[in-house]
């Protein structure tokens, strides 16, 4: 038998350099053809002409945000941030994936919105859906029974997105737990007034904070007749009162999720109630939820916490509303949720229709689920929907056309001669080494002209001009942008002179 022979094909298509050692006449033949074929294919495409050309686009779900809208993002942000730490919360962060097990079976039917990443290396994962059970998994883990925290990172859903209305598939999510055994409802009702605060802070318009409790809801379910099986299901249908009509949400209840039709029309007379102290009162004389232990109880707790509540002094802006279901499994106690009513905004003829702007509520089991003993940490906890409150708050800018500063620049150094480049250098140096902020034009010679417009364009206040004669009798020009004012300032006096005209009152 012959020795197989060696086949050796280089092609370059830059030189076409082909080499061959030995190779019988039939491989030879082949490697010609193939060879004409990609000359061929080099002379249709012409060059970098036939690159793919691809769309330029976010992936749907997503964005990106200007300087301008990242202004108006921290002005939130800070907000909130401001809020949290007057509360005495710590901060904590979490990996952006975890284990698929750590996320699967807590989010009952919104389980199908998580996004599974490929298995990289053994390990299968998850991309978080929010941030409340990466933090049970993170008590559950260092076996901390006792924490107060905030946590304002993003989080991942397959959902349809609503860009208009402030639905992502990527958004953050700023959270304010509180865990461990505490007396009844006093950090729960301080998470409302959480709520309050910031909502009323960044002055969004009106609002209302619904609350309900999921004992009273099943209590509810139960003495209407919703077999136990059913319970959660039937929680999500009455979740979506918000958002459609009794009669559709009935329909679900009976044609989809098989309910009878008895145990529907007995759950929309309560569904439909809403009030204050009065409807705690009147629900717990109804002499069918009054024999029910689990609504009892939650009814009992509803009375403690408008009591609280109204020693902070905020119930006129909150509603018992027993339609709240929210349709996320681990909640087992208060739940609530805040609406923005007919937010206003003269500029528009349409209001900003973008439904709940915070959520939340006691999930008392969620870490015991992570503990290998099953260790139970009571948490009650609120999320902020920051999205939506951004959509409300860049709407509204654009409408009124506020003009927004994108960065926090107190001087621009410039010079009113040519050949002073080393001088502002100089003096810029000087400013940023006391921590002023400031800016210089990239340009030699820049016309005096050019950098007064820059200062008016970016909303700088305040120009410090270097020339030959300030050098020489030892001052700054000090320039106001808006009322063009100047003044000579001794140079070791201009940092505080700057600091004294740019502080906030």
């Amino acid at each position: 038998c012959c020795a197989r022979p060696r086949i050796v094909d280089v092609l370059w298509l830059g030189n076409l350099h082909v080499g061959l050692f030995p190779a019988p006449s039939l491989f030879l033949h082949q490697i010609a053809k193939e060879v004409a074929k990609l000359l061929e294919m080099k002379a249709q495409l012409g060059g970098d002409e036939g690159k793919h050309k691809f769309v330029l686009k976010t992936p749907k779900g997503t964005r990106d945000y200007s300087p301008k809208q990242m202004a108006i993002r921290e002005r939130v942000f800070n907000a909130i941030i401001t809020c949290f730490k007057r509360h005495g919360a710590e901060v904590i962060d979490t990996p952006v994936f975890e284990l698929k097990e750590t996320l699967t079976g807590k989010y009952g039917e919104d389980s199908k919105l998580i996004y599974d990443l490929k298995d990289q290396g053994g390990e299968l994962l998850s991309l978080r859906y929010d941030l409340t059970v990466p933090f049970a998994r993170y008590l559950a883990m260092n076996k901390i029974t006792n924490i107060k925290r905030y946590h304002i990172a993003k989080v991942y859903r397959r959902d349809n997105p609503a860009m208009t209305r402030g639905r992502y598939r990527e958004f953050y999510q700023c959270d304010f737990d509180i865990a461990g055994q505490f007396d009844p409802m006093i950090p729960d009702a301080e998470c409302l007034k959480i709520v309050h605060e910031i909502l009323s802070d960044l002055q969004l318009g009106d609002f209302l904070i619904k609350v309900n409790d999921r004992r009273i809801l099943d209590g509810m379910f139960a003495v209407c007749g919703v077999p136990d099986s059913k319970f959660r299901t039937i929680c999500s249908s009455v979740d979506k009162l918000d958002k459609m009509p009794w009669e559709e949400v009935r329909s679900e209840m009976v044609g989809e999720k098989g309910l009878s039709p008895e145990a529907a029309d007995h759950i929309g007379e309560y569904v439909q109630l809403h009030g204050g102290l009065d409807l705690i009162e009147q629900l717990l004389q109804d002499p069918k939820l009054s024999q029910n232990k689990l609504a009892k109880e939650g009814l009992g707790d509803m009375k403690l916490l408008f009591e609280y509540l109204t020693l902070f002094g905020i119930t006129g802006k909150i509603s018992f509303d027993l339609s709240l279901a929210r349709g996320l499994d681990y909640y087992t106690g208060v739940i609530f949720e805040a609406v923005l009513l007919q937010p206003e905004n003269d500029h528009v003829e349409e209001p900003v229709s973008v439904g709940s702007v915070a959520g939340g509520g006691r999930y008392d089991g969620l870490v015991g689920m992570f503990d290998p003993k099953g260790r139970k940490v009571p948490c009650v906890g609120v999320s902020i929907g920051i999205e939506r409150i951004f959509s409300i708050l860049e709407q509204r800018v654009e409408a009124s056309e506020e003009k927004i500063r994108t960065t926090e620049t107190q001087v621009l150094v410039a010079s009113a001669q040519k050949k002073l480049l080393e001088e502002r250098l100089k003096l810029i140096s000087e400013l940023w080494n006391a921590g002023i902020k400031a800016e210089v034009l990239y340009k030699k010679n820049p016309k005096l002209l050019n950098q007064l417009q820059y200062c008016e364009d970016t909303g700088i206040p305040l120009v410090a001009i270097v020339g030959e004669q300030e050098l020489k009798d030892g001052v700054v020009k000090l320039r106001v942008v808006a009322t063009r004012e100047e003044v000579n300032v001794r140079r070791e006096s201009l940092v505080e002179e700057i600091r004294m005209r740019t502080s906030r009152p």
